[in-house]
């Protein structure tokens, strides 16, 4: 495990599948049982998770196989999907980016087929080896303590393929509709992008471009199924550390806070609404009691939104709640800089946020699922573990006012 918080850089210029990536974390140092314990939470029993060492096109890379243990394996449709991972016994860290990659799929196929997504039944990427890869790729990140995942641009492929709804162009219409507002090209004959993978890479990075700066700890290399003459069929995952300067200052940035007033929501959905939210890219959501007329009882919605993703977090408002309009308004968002840092406690490890001010701590916090997935281990509360850590915190010098060096380690 990587200590403390770790950027990840995901080459997938030669193109992207769930197997492919999982094989990159594996072979970037993430644990294999770690892995395997997450996806027989979800499918116990169904399957086993296995590797090998392979080559492509002369490259060296790590293949994963995701094996049946048995027969007759459905389709499973969305809401079966959510049902398993919602009563999985799954640390946070992989239950909610899990369900976030299969609401996106979910919301893709929907689309290209007309249906609500809830009314969506995975064909090929609803079958058990795609909830392993899926769930498998979100246990790695978090053994891997990975907090950032930025990617390349995408080879989709060409030509034509099948499928379980016949003979498609490639890319296969679910790629193209989740590859909307990300980077691609052609890059070869074939299908070179699986709507699993385009749906991990879209939901997990946040950036699309070449690799950032960053202090390598890691590399990683996942094999495909085929070994293509003159091009390695493989994905790539670079793990390490940010480097570069601390700004000397907050900084500033325009966004825009999306609102709706709702007065008739079931308000046991408002819990499931803000986490959709956050997971489909929003910096920050959150509700507002209000009353409205006749003295009903309320709740104003806000969502913080950049740019580039208000039409869709618009969308997401509409298709999530009751209401009729949103309100738009143009905010100027400052913020700090923040860091990671993580403390060892009784049982683990809890990461600490860490607000940067002038290259000195301002605020820390310790992540609470980080507390609440070790305090369910240990049987003990939360708030002893957040104790623990802030006391942890206080004796490594996270305290504020602490001069904050390059590495991420208060001096």
């Amino acid at each position: 495990m990587t200590a403390g918080a770790a950027r990840l850089w995901v080459d997938a210029s030669a193109g992207i599948a769930g197997d492919m990536l999982l094989g990159a974390l594996l072979d970037a140092g993430a644990s294999l049982d770690a892995v395997r314990s997450a996806v027989a939470a979800v499918v116990p029993g169904e399957v086993v998770v296995r590797t090998s060492a392979v080559t492509r096109a002369g490259l060296r890379a790590l293949k994963v196989d995701v094996e049946s243990t048995g027969d007759g394996h459905p389709h499973r449709s969305w809401a079966r999907i959510r049902a398993l991972l919602g009563s999985a016994d799954l640390p946070t860290a992989i239950r909610d980016p899990a369900l976030a990659v299969f609401a996106r799929l979910a919301e893709a196929e929907g689309r290209v087929h007309g249906i609500p997504a809830d009314d969506v039944h995975f064909h090929e990427v609803g079958s058990w080896d795609a909830i392993a890869d899926i769930v498998g790729v979100c246990a790695a990140l978090a053994d891997l303590g990975v907090d950032r995942v930025t990617a390349s641009p995408v080879a989709v492929g060409s030509g034509r393929t099948r499928a379980a709804h016949g003979d498609l162009p490639v890319p296969v219409p679910a790629v193209l509709e989740l590859a909307r507002g990300w980077q691609v090209l052609a890059g070869g004959e074939g299908e070179l992008a699986t709507p699993t993978g385009m749906a991990l890479l879209r939901t997990l990075a946040d950036t699309c471009g070449p690799i950032p700066p960053m202090e390598i700890a890691a590399v990683g290399i996942g094999a495909g199924g085929r070994d293509t003459g003159g091009r390695a069929n493989v994905v790539r995952a670079v793990v390490g550390a940010a480097v570069g300067p601390i700004a000397d200052g907050p900084t500033a940035s325009d966004m825009w806070v999306l609102e709706t007033n709702v007065d008739d929501l079931d308000p046991r959905l408002w819990p499931t609404v803000l986490a959709a939210l956050l997971a489909a890219g929003a910096p920050d959501a959150w509700l507002v009691p209000i009353l409205m007329k006749k003295g009903r009882p309320a709740h104003t919605l806000c969502v913080l939104a950049h740019d580039r993703d208000r039409e869709a977090l618009r969308d997401k408002v509409f298709a999530l709640t009751s209401t009729l309009g949103v309100r738009e308004t143009p905010v100027s968002r400052t913020a700090l800089q923040r860091d990671w840092r993580a403390v060892t406690v009784p049982g683990g490890e809890v990461r600490i946020k860490v607000g940067l001010r002038a290259g000195r701590i301002a605020t820390t916090t310790a992540e609470f699922e980080d507390a609440a997935a070790l305090a369910r281990t240990r049987g003990v509360p939360v708030r002893r573990v957040l104790d623990e850590a802030a006391a942890a915190a206080d004796a490594a010098g996270l305290g504020p006012g602490a001069p904050w060096a390059q590495n991420g380690a208060a001096i």
